[in-house]
């Protein structure tokens, strides 16, 4: 008896904690919401990349408020923000940091490591395909791990430690692709589309005017990382467990089937899907997640873990086609 009052003392706890940090989570996207003006689904998809623990790929052309939306979150959150604008001469050091030599007035030297902008909670990464691969993997190490290594020192990230890194899906000359290895990194890749009318009406008047609606904070770090450890322990029914595998194993290349896809998604696809529902989940003030969470999750956990075939490709088939047609098999 004593092992099931404990279990439902657990439960509770997590019931109420669920409660308190769901509402506040909802009050931190109103905020946003407030600064940023139709793009609901791209506000709602950062914050549940945020919450799972992870880093988020912004692709949109220029001008959809992208550096606004990761500045208004950082503010919001109430975490330390740091931008990075990458451009081909951007060397690693002048992301991570360097050591320098002091002198003091003794005339001793000695090495003084001075932090470069990744020592920031939250880092937005603009135009990151423009750097040089030998960068990308700079951060890419900063990113997964959550640590650097400069001289063969090791130096920890603050927690909680998040990229929202951006492209421009236009102009592609002159940059230098993420490799598959890094891209698998990004728990989602976000679509930043144009708002609808109503929306930019919105934007006229409030951007325009003699006083600009200004982000306030709602969260702060420390409750932020109480919800990321609350998003682990959310349950998850077998049926949205058997629909995460049934998915992320259908997207891979599969010789019974349609021979649409190159190579597809891995098992962190899979943790990536499981976190991001129970996130979802959180997000909407429930306390377990379901199928339908899985189906409007998966294009964007799923659809930069993947490759179409010549074939496919030659039919005019897509990658969020193709999802699609994967999603009916479980809907």
């Amino acid at each position: 008896m004593a092992g099931a009052d404990s279990v439902e003392k657990l439960e509770d706890v997590i019931v109420r904690s669920a409660e308190q940090i769901a509402g506040q989570i909802r009050t931190a996207k109103e905020a946003i919401s407030t600064v940023i003006f139709g793009q609901d689904r791209v506000i709602e998809n950062t914050l549940v990349t945020i919450l799972s623990g992870g880093h988020a790929l912004l692709i949109g052309v220029p001008g959809l408020a992208k550096t606004k939306l990761v500045e208004t979150l950082g503010i919001t959150l109430g975490l330390d923000t740091k931008r990075i604008q990458f451009t081909p001469d951007l060397m690693p050091s002048d992301i991570l940091g360097a050591e320098v030599l002091d002198e003091s007035s003794t005339g001793k030297r000695s090495f003084r490591f001075i932090a470069g902008p990744v020592f920031a909670q939250l880092l937005m990464a603009d135009e990151i395909n423009r750097a040089s691969p030998r960068t990308q993997s700079a951060l890419l190490q900063a990113m997964q791990e959550q640590h650097i290594t400069v001289a063969g020192a090791r130096h920890d990230l603050p927690k909680p430690f998040h990229v929202l890194a951006t492209q421009n899906p236009l102009e592609q000359e002159g940059t230098y692709p993420l490799p598959e290895a890094q891209l698998d990194r990004f728990l989602m890749e976000i679509d930043v589309d144009y708002p609808d009318r109503e929306a930019e009406r919105r934007i006229l008047f409030e951007t325009t005017g003699a006083e600009e609606t200004l982000a306030k904070a709602a969260m702060n770090a420390e409750l932020l990382l109480s919800a990321q450890r609350l998003v682990r322990r959310l349950p998850v029914g077998d049926s949205v467990v058997d629909a995460i595998l049934s998915l992320v194993r259908a997207a891979r290349p599969n010789p019974e089937g349609e021979k649409l896809i190159a190579w597809g998604p891995g098992p962190r696809a899979s943790q990536a899907l499981m976190l991001a529902v129970r996130a979802r989940a959180l997000l909407d003030g429930r306390l377990a997640p379901s199928i339908d969470d899985v189906l409007d999750l998966a294009e964007p956990v799923l659809k930069h873990r993947m490759a179409l075939t010549f074939t496919a490709r030659a039919e005019g088939r897509t990658i969020p086609d193709v999802i699609k047609q994967l999603k009916t098999r479980i809907a």
